[in-house]
């Protein structure tokens, strides 16, 4: 039985009727109209579904397989597409070379990939047992620290952030959102010390629909933030960060004797904050280790910035960010 797509209204395809043949070229256009080129290296016919076929993408290599393509001279948006008036082929041999070497390159993605997954397995075991022997049975909250990445588009009007990095600064006994409580874990460790002084406009309610909840920090679109994740069932707790805490450096509670945890300094110690114009301040030395935080507080790099008269990389911040970066390198 034929199965039929309507796609926005513009056209119906039957896919139960072979429109391109193996060796073909077929067209795809995405986002933007970007194009790519694809060759059918394989038609099948599926019961109840239809033909199905098969692609190779001819610059990445990348498998693929779809049971809709329209004729070009119907195009009419993102989609893959045949060329109904000239329809192009390729040499069937020079597919099967692309064909191997597709198959290769998955073939590597999928060892990759399962070395990947074996590794965070192994992490996420020691991060367990680490997190369980810290986690306090009458705990009703994780409080943690969370470093954010701004992912806005501006232009789009887009607003978005990831989260670079999750720091585990202590526990709580309830689930109540105090900021007080939060500002006197932020001395657990060096990288939110500076939130630990009182700041009205640190202090953001956002228990609303699309809202990021209660967190202590200058935004949720990038630097740190503090917040509390509250315990409702402590094996799914464990769970959520035992791959947090299979990294013992994400582990930044209070000693027994009542001292913050120790933070390695060796990644700061070859860096220098300037002051590079009346409206910017620049970083420069070895970056690469904290690379992700720059970025994450706001930080361009440039790989021609002027400096004692000459051009030299770095990574340059506006004015505003000289306090947040003089705290975080330890010069205030």
């Amino acid at each position: 039985m034929a199965k039929y797509y309507s796609l926005f209204g513009k056209t119906t395809t039957d896919t139960e009727v072979q429109v391109v043949k193996e060796n073909q070229v077929v067209i795809g256009y995405g986002y933007a109209m970007s194009e790519s080129r694809y060759v059918v290296y394989k038609v099948e016919h599926i019961n109840n579904r239809g033909f199905m076929y098969h692609l190779i993408n001819t610059d990445t290599k990348a498998l693929d397989r779809t049971d809709i393509i329209n004729p070009l001279s119907k195009k009419f948006g993102i989609g893959r597409y045949y060329d109904d008036v000239k329809p192009e082929f390729m040499d069937a041999f020079e597919v099967a070379i692309l064909l191997q070497e597709a198959q290769s390159k998955a073939k590597a993605e999928e060892d990759e990939a399962e070395i990947e997954r074996i590794r965070i397995s192994e992490v996420k075991q020691v991060g367990r047992r680490r997190f369980t022997d810290i986690f306090p049975e009458a705990a009703q909250a994780v409080i943690v620290a969370r470093l954010k990445q701004d992912e806005s588009d501006m232009q789009t009007d887009y607003f978005a952030s990831s989260t670079q990095r999750t720091v585990i600064l202590g526990f709580s006994t309830h689930k109540r959102d105090i900021f007080s409580e939060m500002r006197k874990h932020a001395p657990n460790f060096e990288e939110t010390a500076y939130l630990s002084e009182f700041n009205k406009d640190y202090e953001h309610r956002e228990k609303y629909s699309m809202g990021a909840g209660y967190y202590l920090g200058e935004s949720k679109y990038h630097g740190w933030i503090i917040e509390k994740v509250p315990v409702y069932d402590r094996s799914r707790t464990i769970e959520e960060f035992a791959y947090i805490a299979g990294n013992e450096d994400n582990i930044h509670i209070n000693k027994p004797n009542g001292t913050p945890s120790d933070t390695p300094m060796e990644d700061k110690a070859n860096c220098t904050m300037v002051e590079y114009s009346a409206k910017a301040v620049a970083v420069f030395g070895n970056t690469k280790p904290i690379k992700d935080e720059l970025k994450a507080m706001g930080g361009r790099f440039n790989n021609r910035l002027t400096f004692k008269g000459e051009k030299i990389a770095g990574w340059i911040f506006p004015k505003s960010k000289e306090q947040r970066l003089a705290c975080y390198f330890g010069l205030d």
